[in-house]
């Protein structure tokens, strides 16, 4: 089935069902009760290799109709949800997180990762060296030890494009497992694990909720790491609730729709910009000036609302802060992803590539509004600045 039929017809429950409710129905439970020891103690083995009820912090029918769906669209073996993206982040460091391990983090990842290495992994002994956003540098980097590469394409914030099916094909030849934080494309706009990765990260706060009510993580494995991840959610107690399962599916339906008019936004408001002269830069991997465009046009589907700008010589983050406070359909706010637009004065959090010469940059998310009107709101916020 094509990715969008999926969207439509997956985790929609027992669809042999002679009746059933469109949607699967929300189960809300802490305790699973059995008939006898006998039944407890089968499900209770089960549930190491099958989505089976046992335990409510296990999941519930909703939750696996959820994870299932995500699998589909990702091409998984398995998934695990989380209460929020980061936390889906921090468990892939987490599981591969032994004394004397070390990891390989790209410089474009989601900047509270960074906390995570400094704040535990340094306590255990773990080893972080940061590569350059497009991973060109990961060969040298690569260690004995080296336990895990963690990346993210297109990067937070600036938008850098990896060749994942290159960087794969490297770090399985030295049996190291590749996971990728997959947000921006959501599962429909790329798929990771077909082109190699071992481990997809979602933050479903974002587009698969799609209407900013949600904060939820989404792991997705292929197999063979499926089996050295499956263990360690559980014993720290992670779980996430039905109802959120609940509101991700019905987000998730309209997927296709909605990112598809994001980037037709995007589309009308970038070629607005581009007609700026407060505009020095505009980073958006569907334009022919963007780093490694030939490789996001190969292996991506299309965009989604995300845009930043780098404003021309001269302007200041002062003002900046003035066209981002001048925006009226705009909001000021963390996250995107949902149906409207966004606008943050932003620094890249880079430590390999020193990006302090540059800027000041705002960070869009473009969102469902009317394209002609959000372009006259940026008009008249750009002419508030204008040197």
């Amino acid at each position: 089935m094509d990715i969008r039929t999926k969207l439509i017809h997956c985790g929609r429950g027992d669809q042999n069902a002679e009746v059933r409710s469109v949607n699967p129905v929300l189960m809300r439970a802490s305790t699973i009760l059995f008939k006898n020891h006998a039944t407890w103690q089968k499900y209770r083995e089960l549930r190491k290799t099958e989505r089976v009820l046992s335990y409510g912090a296990r999941g519930t029918t909703t939750n696996f109709e959820l994870e299932k769906l995500v699998c589909e669209i990702e091409g998984g073996h398995r998934a695990q949800l989380f209460p929020t993206g980061l936390a889906a982040l921090a468990m892939v460091l987490l599981n591969y997180a032994e004394t004397g391990a070390h990891f390989i983090v790209s410089d474009a990842i989601y900047g509270p990762v960074r906390t995570v290495c400094n704040l535990f992994l340094k306590k255990v002994k773990v080893d972080v060296t940061f590569c350059r956003a497009d991973c060109t540098d990961v060969a040298e980097k690569i260690q004995e030890n080296t336990k895990l590469i963690l990346v993210e394409s297109p990067g937070s914030i600036l938008y850098e494009v990896i060749d994942l099916p290159k960087l794969c094909e490297l770090a399985h030849s030295k049996g190291i497992p590749v996971a990728i934080d997959n947000t921006y494309s959501s599962g429909y706009l790329y798929n990771p694990l077909k082109l190699g990765a071992d481990i997809s990260v979602i933050a479903a706060t974002k587009y698969l909720c799609g209407h900013s009510d949600v904060p939820m993580g989404i792991v997705v494995c292929n197999e063979k790491e499926w089996k050295n991840f499956d263990s360690l959610p559980e014993a720290l107690g992670f779980t996430t609730s039905p109802d959120d399962c609940y509101m991700v599916l019905r987000g998730m339906r309209t997927l296709a729709i909605r990112l598809a008019q994001h980037e037709k936004n995007n589309d009308a408001v970038v070629e607005f910009l581009k007609t700026r002269k407060e505009v020095k830069t505009i980073f958006y991997p569907k334009l022919e000036s963007h780093p490694n465009h030939d490789i996001f046009m190969r292996d991506y589907k299309g965009t989604n609302g995300m845009l930043t700008i780098e404003l021309a010589d001269g302007y200041t983050k002062e003002d900046a802060i003035k066209l981002t406070d001048t925006l009226k359909l705009f909001s000021i706010g963390a996250s995107w992803g949902g149906y409207e637009s966004l606008a943050t004065v932003t620094v890249p959090p880079r430590t390999v590539t020193d990006w302090s010469a540059r800027g000041p940059f705002v960070r869009f998310h473009i969102g469902l509004e009317n394209a002609d009107d959000l372009i006259a709101d940026l008009k008249q916020a750009l002419d508030g600045i204008s040197k």
